[in-house]
């Protein structure tokens, strides 16, 4: 298991030179390997200075050098928002094309219950638009759509402030913890025993340590999200602990019951959480569900009905370059209701991929991807009333008896 990120959540008033000795210190702190230090920010509509293309560029560029000079390797700029005026939605891939470690995101549904089914077309327009910024499509990487998302999620690019005094969490990458768990058991309630322990007990050595950081730099420590996040390797891939609960392949029968079992055990752990604290099924930066979206067994709609029992929605899911904007709309608009009936933060980071179509092969030259081929985004997306709509309010399901 590693620290995926050490996450820093400040206002961008705060001085970047007060950071650089907690971030320094943080690195260096703690039992489990830390991959990187993040800093995220409250939603950058309300602090750029203007949304006009060359101004947000050249502000973004600002942004990108202090922060990296600071000893931060990414900065998440947080999200346009429901309120913000959509003409923010076109700052997007300015904020992308300026820097490597930039990332930025716009609510498509917000923690109260409204979904705007207008913004997800807009955004919808905008993917596409960030997939041409790079030949292969890479851009995308740093651009998600969230449903019910709020601030304080170590995890990006999802992470944002709410504002005020800074305060910092972490996000690991466990899913190693989950596949040993289930093979050294023989029934389920040992493989959830297991995961519980195992989590628990790492969960404690993190909290420790990151508690003593928070008394030392008098920054409050927010909780740890543990998602099983996954490396692209068979012996880290949650897609293979899932398969080790004895399914023939995820996107089988009995695969959404085995998101749903793992889940449970994360949720009955005992640890100052945050963030989703669930599954993280991202096509890409696991091995085995690369493999399986390869051979047509694993299916978008799989991903999204997991969801529904697990975590995080739809991640690094590689998509047919010429997929059309109402196509991508619709699946932002079932991740949307999705989060806003269930009342569950859900993310979509949907990467359509020029020059490929469906089942076509996929290999990027980045170390936290497998290879796979191009998803089939099945038929064209709505139109009409749905896309018209600028905002609804949606209520959550109640139980009735």
């Amino acid at each position: 298991m590693d620290i995926r990120s050490i996450t820093l959540f400040s206002e961008w008033q705060h001085r970047p030179d007060n950071l650089v000795p907690f971030l320094a210190a943080a690195r260096e702190a703690f039992a489990y390997p830390v991959q990187s230090a993040r800093l995220a920010l409250p939603p950058f509509p309300d602090w750029f200075p203007s949304s006009q293309t060359k101004a947000v560029y050249a502000f973004s560029v600002q942004v990108s050098e202090q922060m990296r000079a600071a000893g931060v390797d990414y900065i998440s700029l947080g999200p346009v928002q429901l309120d913000h005026d959509a003409n923010w939605l076109t700052a997007l891939p300015a904020i992308i094309s300026s820097a490597d470690n930039l990332f930025a995101t716009a609510e498509i549904a917000d923690v109260n219950g409204r979904l705007a089914p207008a913004r997800a077309f807009q955004l919808a327009a905008i993917i596409k638009q960030v997939s041409t910024i790079h030949d292969n499509g890479f851009g995308n990487l740093y651009l998600t759509a969230l449903a019910c998302c709020p601030p304080g999620s170590p995890f990006f690019p999802v992470a944002y402030h709410r504002g005020g005094d800074p305060s910092f969490a972490i996000a690991v990458e466990s899913a190693d913890l989950a596949l040993t768990a289930v093979q050294q058991s023989q029934s389920l309630a040992e493989a959830r025993a297991n995961l519980i322990t195992a989590i628990e007990n790492a969960a404690q050595t993190i909290s420790q340590t990151a508690q003593k950081l928070a008394e030392k730099f008098g920054i409050p420590f927010g909780g740890i999200d543990f998602s099983l996040a996954p490396f692209p390797t068979d012996d880290k891939s949650l897609g293979g602990a899932l398969e080790a609960l004895g399914l023939p392949h995820i996107g089988s029968a009995g695969s959404l019951f085995a998101a749903g079992f793992v889940t449970e055990a994360i949720d009955r752990a005992q640890f100052l959480r945050c963030g989703f604290s669930g599954l993280m099924l991202p096509v890409l930066e696991d091995s085995v569900l690369a493999r399986r979206a390869a051979q047509g067994v694993l299916t978008v709609q799989d991903l999204l009905s997991y969801s529904a029992v697990c975590g995080v929605g739809l991640d690094t899911v590689p998509l047919p370059g010429d997929i059309a904007p109402e196509t991508l709309a619709g699946i932002l608009l079932d991740v949307a209701m999705l989060a806003s009936r269930l009342r569950k933060p859900l993310t979509a980071r949907l990467m359509p991929l020029p020059g490929l179509k469906a089942g076509d092969p996929v290999a990027f030259d980045f170390p936290y991807f497998a290879n796979s081929a191009v998803m089939n985004s099945g038929e064209r997306g709505p139109r009409g009333l749905i896309a018209q709509s600028a905002l609804l309010d949606i209520q959550p399901i109640t139980r009735k008896i």
